[in-house]
């Protein structure tokens, strides 16, 4: 990732419109901005999975992503497991290893990407 072209700015995410995503099972809640040109975004998100959260997808997309609150699943296309608390995060590569997340309770993450 390269951050350029990107002016110092505050963002206040109570007042971003969250927008639902449907997982196989529940639903995220992401507040997204995205800073930067065109052709090198950075999206920043604030995401609330419902309690029962179930991706519908494999995703190839690197991230960096902190969990503000809850507990959040990740499980590996190689079958590694690894589970967010508050205070942890995890990162990956555009492409590096195929990942699917839930979270039992619901969960708060911080994601750049």
């Amino acid at each position: 990732m390269r951050m350029t072209d990107i002016a110092f700015g505050i963002t206040e995410w109570d007042g971003i419109e969250p927008v639902r995503h449907s997982g196989d099972v529940g639903h995220a809640m992401w507040r997204t901005r995205t800073f930067g040109p065109e052709d090198n975004p950075v999206r920043v998100r604030i995401v609330d999975y419902s309690p029962g959260y179930e991706a519908d997808h494999w995703c190839e997309k690197g991230h960096i992503l902190f969990c503000l609150e809850g507990e959040m699943d990740t499980v590996l296309a190689d079958g590694r497991a690894f589970k967010l608390k508050p205070g942890t995060s995890y990162q990956v590569a555009d492409g590096a290893e195929p990942h699917r997340s839930s979270s039992a309770g619901g969960a708060k993450l911080f994601i750049v990407d």
